[in-house]
């Protein structure tokens, strides 16, 4: 879905970025509330395996193809401030080194993709993990809902920018009837790729996951007709866990064996924004990126002939960049633990990256 220069006017691409600019200041202050040195890393690695994954259109429709948002995975997993920060970061890669995505449509495709998934995923997230069962099934079960609704909603939100700033004279109608249709479609993968990895993750360190915290209740006991806490029962032997350095090891080898060799089996077809923008003239609105000739446009490396190696050079060049480039940020942005914390994180149940 990421909107090229020329969809949508320079009025409304400027409002967009302003909205963009202050969503993403509000990010960094409340992702210092949900970040530590535990998990700053994790956080830079999902970023990282986000735009492994979204090199991997999946086809959805006759001819047309979809790739992951990442709005739900990442709020999920690192929490909703945090989330916003890691979308905006890979779409930020992806429009200034690879030239996906227009540079004076940054502001709409971060507030389109960053901002309107990640708000509307982690809402219904939080507000189905309420009303479920507090158990692991119900976190899986919550995140595929959630990444499910987040697609369209994000397709809505485009087309409202549309209908505010289109360049193109088409009918509102038919944007939003194909944009919204065929990212029903797209949602139902997401949904699937989001479930699996929140579920993954859950399997070998629920703690990790921002979504899954305080998923335990105090048992409670009737006595005299009131309900009243149960005595805390003796604590069971500490079982160990997997590092989050394992994890995040796995995970970085995961994002580049994902962007580095099964990208070059993605579907070729466009992606459902590209698909509506093609039936309908908009893209004949589309300018070209500033950046056209970058050594890595169009996720290939300049001068490599040969197709297969040339896109696995970038995808991995693009999961090293966007991990380095996100670890950074959220380790300068984390809270510092205090001394109790630093404490307990060097003790022998503890952990520590």
């Amino acid at each position: 879905m990421h909107a090229p220069d020329g969809f949508i006017n320079v009025p409304v691409s400027a409002a967009a970025g302003v909205v963009a600019a202050g969503a993403i200041a509000v990010g960094l202050r409340g992702a210092r509330r949900e970040l530590d040195e535990r998990t700053a890393p994790l956080a830079g690695l999902v970023a990282a395996f986000i735009f492994a994954v979204q090199m991997l259109n999946f086809p959805v429709a006759a001819g047309t193809s979809g790739h992951l948002l990442g709005g739900a995975l990442a709020a999920i997993l690192v929490g909703p401030f945090t989330g916003i920060l890691c979308v905006s970061v890979v779409l930020l890669m992806q429009a200034v080194l690879f030239a996906d995505g227009g540079l004076t449509a940054l502001g709409v495709n971060i507030t389109d993709m960053a901002i309107v998934t990640t708000v509307v995923a982690y809402a219904l997230f939080r507000g189905l993990v309420k009303v479920l069962p507090r158990t692991r099934r119900s976190v899986t079960a919550a995140s595929f809902t959630a990444a499910l609704v987040s697609v369209p909603a994000s397709a809505v939100v485009f087309t409202l920018l549309y209908a505010i700033g289109g360049t193109a004279d088409v009918s509102l109608g038919k944007v939003a009837t194909a944009m919204v249709g065929v990212h029903v479609l797209i949602g139902i993968g997401e949904a699937v790729i989001t479930a699996l990895t929140v579920g993954a993750v859950i399997a070998v360190r629920p703690d990790l996951v921002h979504g899954a915290r305080g998923l335990t209740r105090k048992l409670k006991l009737r006595v005299n007709g009131e309900l009243v806490d149960a005595p805390d029962a003796p604590e069971p032997e500490p079982v160990p866990a997997r590092s989050p350095r394992k994890v995040w090891i796995t995970g970085l080898v995961t994002s580049l064996f994902l962007a580095g060799f099964v990208s070059f089996y993605a579907s070729a077809n466009p992606d459902g924004l590209e698909k509506v923008a093609g039936d309908h003239g908009i893209d004949e609105k589309a300018e070209e990126h500033a950046i056209a000739g970058s050594p890595l446009a169009d996720y290939g490396v300049e001068d490599v002939d040969d197709a297969r190696l040339s896109g696995g050079l970038a995808g991995a060049i693009g999961v090293g960049v966007t991990v380095v480039a996100g670890t950074g940020v959220f380790w300068a942005v984390r809270r510092r633990r205090t001394g109790d914390e630093a404490e307990a994180a060097a003790s022998p149940t503890g952990t520590s990256v």
